[in-house]
């Protein structure tokens, strides 16, 4: 039996209320025994968990990110776009919200099944459309009408931003958007059953003085294949990389191939400025290393042997004695 454990001053102060009528303790217990029911609306159904929501929300605000960049760099404008909610309500539900004439790329996303739809504000698409002709990106709301060319332009404006949700999606699964179709009225657009369940998206997006929303409308039967993909525990997850023994042979070859600066140095000296500039050809710099004393020999600008010079074959060369002190043995 689970329960809340109450400190002694709420302890107390509950048996002074039940001592001065205050609290019915026949009252509290008939409230005990008292099932608790919750309301549960069938046509409501979730079925995605808050996890999985969250991890929707951290995709597609990596997509926000990326159409900021691309629609900026394409409009030449200021645009900002940040993702202003995640949540799954009934197809139905979402058709109703939007306005009745708008602007609806419908997209396949295969290998996945079904279709998603992103739905773009007029405001929006008609600022956006006023940038692409060469305007100032004013908005005018007359999407009822939409020409042949307004039409095509749109279609590849969204077509080539579409490649952006590839990328955010990389991460849970290889998906190849295609834009199928461009509607302008929802209520001819049925793609799924109107009690599906679909998660809608909604992007607070900002084009120069024009102000919008670009809502994206995924249903449950194609994000049902990934579902074990959206959970904390596969984001989380660390997943060791075992490599070859083949791959281990070639990364050790190849770093015995590598080349290593070594150089030994026979002492050091200090001087001036001044006498620096009157050196002169003949000149002896006196060192402060001794000529029996040991030299220290550095590989790659580290001290890691000391030697004592001498000749091989009428060659100067450096015999390694011992280790330099200051290094660690695993060094």
């Amino acid at each position: 039996m689970s329960g809340e454990v109450l400190s002694q001053s709420e302890i107390d102060a509950l048996l002074s209320a039940i001592s001065t009528g205050e609290m019915n303790a026949e009252e509290l217990k008939k409230e005990q025994s008292e099932r608790k029911v919750r309301s549960y609306d069938f046509r409501r159904a979730l079925r995605f968990s808050k996890d999985q929501i969250r991890s929707l929300t951290r995709i597609h605000e990596n997509f926000a990110r990326l159409l900021t960049t691309y629609f900026s760099a394409k409009l030449r404008t200021y645009v900002q776009i940040s993702v202003a909610s995640a949540d799954q309500i009934p197809y139905e539900e979402f058709v109703r919200s939007i306005p009745k004439m708008t602007i609806l790329n419908v997209f396949e996303v295969p290998p996945l099944d079904g279709r998603i739809i992103m739905e773009i504000n007029p405001n929006i698409a008609y600022a956006m459309l006023d940038r692409v002709l060469g305007g100032r990106g004013v908005s005018l709301n007359k999407v009822e009408n939409l020409t042949e060319i307004e039409t095509k332009l749109m279609s590849q404006l969204f077509e080539n931003a579409v490649e952006n949700l590839k990328e955010a999606w990389s991460s849970i699964a290889e998906i190849e958007p295609i834009l199928t179709e461009l509607e302008v009225n929802p209520q001819f657009l049925q793609m799924v059953s109107p009690n599906e369940t679909v998660v809608v998206i909604s992007l607070n997006t900002q084009i120069g003085d024009s102000s919008g929303m670009i809502n994206i409308c995924i249903p449950h039967v194609v994000l049902e294949p990934i579902m074990p993909k959206l959970s904390v525990h596969y984001w989380m997850q660390t997943t060791k990389k075992v490599r070859e023994p083949q791959e281990l042979e070639l990364l050790e070859k190849s770093i015995r191939l590598a080349d290593l600066p070594i150089s030994a140095q026979l002492g050091s000296s200090e001087i001036s400025i001044n006498e620096f500039l009157q050196l002169s050809v003949g000149d002896v710099i006196q060192l402060d290393n001794e000529i029996n004393s040991p030299i220290v020999i550095t590989v790659g600008n580290e001290p890691k042997f000391i030697g004592q010079p001498g000749k091989v074959n009428k060659k100067l060369a450096v015999q390694i004695i011992d280790q330099y002190k200051g290094g660690t043995d695993d060094e």
